[in-house]
C-alpha cells in the first residue's frame, strides 16, 4: 500500500481510498486493465464504489502521470503501470495488451521541426506467441 501512496505523491495526487486501490491493483496485475476490469476486481471489496468513480480516478491518475491510458484504437483502451518508454502490442486473438521494449533511435525524432513532443505511443497488433501456440490463428488469418 506504501507504494500506491508514494506513487501519488510523488505524481502531486491526493491519497484516497480509491485512488490507493487502483493503483495497489495495477502494481499487482501488469495486464494492462480495462476501467471496467479495475472496477469488477475492486467492488467486491468497496462496496460504495462507482464505475464513474474508477473512470474519474483514472482518468485523473493519467493525466497527472502517475499511469500510461493506452488507447490502442476505440476498443481498446487499457491502463499501464509502466510510465517509463516502450511499445505495446495487442493481439488480435486474445485481446491481450503485452507490453515490447523500444530502443533509443525511436526518440531521436523529440525536436523535429521544432515541436516539442512530450508523448509517444507505439502499436504493434498481430497474433501472440500463446494463441500461435494454441493453433488459433497465423498472421496471415488476421488481415
Amino acid at each position: 500500500m506504501q507504494k500506491a501512496i508514494d506513487i501519488l505523491t510523488v505524481h502531486s495526487v491526493k491519497p484516497s481510498l480509491q485512488r490507493i486501490a487502483i493503483m495497489n491493483y495495477l502494481l499487482e496485475h501488469h495486464t494492462h486493465p480495462t476501467a471496467d476490469e479495475i472496477f469488477m476486481a475492486l467492488a467486491p471489496s468497496i462496496p460504495t464504489l462507482s464505475k464513474t468513480t474508477v473512470y474519474n480516478n483514472l482518468k485523473l491518475l493519467a493525466e497527472q502521470g502517475a499511469v500510461l491510458k493506452v488507447s490502442i484504437d476505440e476498443q481498446h483502451t487499457c491502463y499501464d503501470i509502466d510510465t517509463t518508454p516502450h511499445a505495446h502490442f495487442l493481439c488480435k486473438r486474445c485481446n491481450k495488451v503485452y507490453d515490447l521494449p523500444v530502443n533509443d533511435n525511436l526518440h531521436i525524432l523529440s525536436d523535429t521541426c521544432g515541436h516539442y513532443i512530450d508523448e509517444q505511443f507505439y502499436f504493434y497488433k498481430g497474433v501472440c506467441k500463446d494463441c500461435l501456440k494454441l493453433g488459433l490463428g497465423s498472421i496471415k488469418e488476421t488481415n
